[in-house]
């Protein structure tokens, strides 16, 4: 079986920045990530979502999108999200992880980086 044709161990991946910076430089650990994972986490188990062809939640160390944590990056579509609390996430793993539909009201703008 080629590559080409081989079906991806997972259908998404959601990427968490959980970096913590030790010089005061705005993280995205200060911002709540780490309660954003987890309720990422929780909710993809709750909704039977996880687990091989469905949808993994990963941790990250620094993602370079500092300036516009805390944030989030869903492959294969490639799409980065701030959040700002429990109900975004909710939204991002009804929308974008369970029905394919990103949401774009917290797609983090493409110039923001460190």
């Amino acid at each position: 079986m080629s590559s080409e044709n081989a079906a991806p161990y997972f259908k998404r991946h959601i990427f968490f920045c959980l970096n913590e910076r030790k010089n005061n430089e705005a993280c995205c650990a200060q911002q709540g990530a780490q309660a954003a994972f987890d309720h990422c986490k929780n909710r993809i188990k709750d909704l039977g979502l996880a687990g091989p062809g469905q949808v993994r939640v990963n941790k990250a160390g620094c993602l370079d999108r500092c300036s516009g944590g805390p944030v989030a990056v869903v492959y294969p579509e490639g799409v980065w999200y701030t959040y700002v609390d429990q109900s975004d996430i909710d939204e991002i793993v009804e929308s974008h992880l369970k029905n394919g539909q990103v949401v774009e009201r917290l797609v983090t703008p493409a110039h923001l980086g460190r």
